[in-house]
């Protein structure tokens, strides 16, 4: 057999693992530029047995998607650009296959709403549920919407925050991690004025934050302001400019 021949049956010979461990791989692949078809491969080829702890464990869970959806995000941005460049950016390249689990090809839209918001819809502020829903959907979303995905999730926009790859052991001390860097850099408070300037997802998906009072909260607890304030919320314009590989060093 030849070296290329060997090569070939190598990069298609199945990778032991498990699907979160596949997921995370696929990953960090896309930040090093390395091949991704046997990772792609693992994580369709997944049976419903093999993704039990996806289901079933909140946190392997939350880890588990967000990693799809930031490699689906990079593998769409470098196999498909003219998905994210077309005017038509929020029909075709967020409803555009990105990843396929356990035999389900998954656009980025499905993910996010689906399955890590628990299956509500993008419109409505994040108060309205997704009207059609599939049984796939309806078998992995999570039963919460945990507000810290705003802050990991990368759809490709230079507004978005850095990528991470997320661990189940760790995810809840990444997610907290990644929401107080995110808005360290983004929040502007102006005391003298009483307003605190604020990234356009807490107004996006109002539904998953809450009230004003509770956005409010949800600030003071990543010391954005100070216990005692309470200012008016506005909202940063964001910034769609396309922005490849934008990783935690």
């Amino acid at each position: 057999m030849g070296r290329s021949t060997e090569q070939t049956a190598s990069s298609e010979a199945k990778i032991a693992g498990s699907p979160t461990t596949f997921a995370q791989d696929l990953l960090v692949a896309c930040k090093r530029g390395d091949a991704t078809n046997r990772y792609r491969a693992a994580l369709a080829e997944a049976t419903d047995a093999d993704l039990s702890q996806v289901r079933e464990d909140r946190r392997t869970g939350l880890a588990f998607w967000l990693n799809c959806y930031n490699a689906g995000t990079q593998l769409l941005l470098a196999e498909r650009p003219s998905l994210y460049e077309s005017p038509l950016r929020f029909v075709r390249f967020f409803s555009a296959p990105a990843v396929t689990v356990g035999g389900a090809s998954l656009p980025l839209d499905r993910i996010e709403n689906g399955i890590l918001r628990g299956g509500r819809s993008k419109y409505g502020l994040g108060y309205v549920p997704k009207i059609y829903v599939t049984t796939f959907e309806r078998r992995y979303r999570l039963d919460e919407c945990d507000p810290r995905i705003h802050f990991a999730l990368n759809c490709g926009a230079e507004s978005c925050p850095a990528i991470r790859a997320y661990e189940p052991d760790r995810v809840d001390e990444q997610l907290d991690v990644a929401t107080g860097s995110y808005l360290d850099s983004t929040v502007e408070y102006d005391e003298d004025a009483g307003v605190v300037l604020v990234p356009r997802v807490f107004l996006w998906f109002r539904g998953d934050f809450g009230d004003g009072s509770e956005i409010r909260e949800f600030l003071r607890a990543y010391d954005t302001i100070p216990d005692s304030a309470t200012p008016k919320i506005r909202y940063r314009s964001w910034d769609w400019t396309r922005a490849d590989g934008k990783f935690v060093e």
